[in-house]
């Protein structure tokens, strides 16, 4: 079964992680929340207190298969500037893991040098910060292992993309079907 690491900073959008995580999970899929900081909790950008797992780290990312990175701000900037969360990134793109981020997140892609060619989208007006990419304004984009959205409305189907993505389609529209998505 694939093994999922999502990236936790304090200030980001707390729908588009905690969506991602729980459907994951519903499909079946170890998702682990792992945070930049040595501290049990963070702060989501709406000030909603989130557990996270473990710290990043403590943890040896050998054994994921792939990762992802929610938006919400300041939490985009704090993943950014964290060198362990842009190490992980280019080491993921480079051994073909998924990488995948929502809203401002696909700019961390932009900022390790992982778009060059590939079609991304984001959040409205974080445009400038996919350097390389081929832009898209649709609700998700996939590109060989990298899934980007635009934002917390689309964090259902960013997390049914990676789903299909993961596991298969089928899988993906039977949760979506579950949760009386659509």
């Amino acid at each position: 079964m694939a093994k999922i690491a999502i990236m936790m900073a304090d200030g980001c959008e707390e729908i588009e992680a905690l969506t991602v995580v729980d459907l994951l999970r519903r499909a079946g899929i170890t998702i682990d929340m792992l945070g930049i900081k040595k501290q049990p909790m963070i702060t989501g950008s709406h000030g909603i207190t989130i557990g996270v797992d473990a710290y990043l780290g403590d943890v040896n990312l050998d054994g994921y298969d792939g990762i992802v990175l929610p938006g919400g701000m300041p939490g985009t900037t704090h993943l950014k500037e964290d060198a362990a969360v842009c190490e992980a990134v280019k080491t993921f793109f480079a051994a073909g893991k998924l990488v995948s981020a929502i809203c401002a997140a696909p700019t961390v892609l932009g900022f390790c040098g992982i778009l060059e060619g590939k079609h991304a989208t984001c959040y409205p007006g974080c445009e400038e910060g996919l350097t390389g990419a081929l832009l898209s304004e649709d609700t998700v984009v996939c590109d060989g292992n990298i899934i980007t959205s635009r934002g917390m409305g689309t964090a259902i189907p960013f997390g049914l993309a990676l789903i299909s993505y993961l596991l298969d389609e089928q899988v993906a529209n039977q949760l979506s079907r579950g949760i009386v998505f659509q």
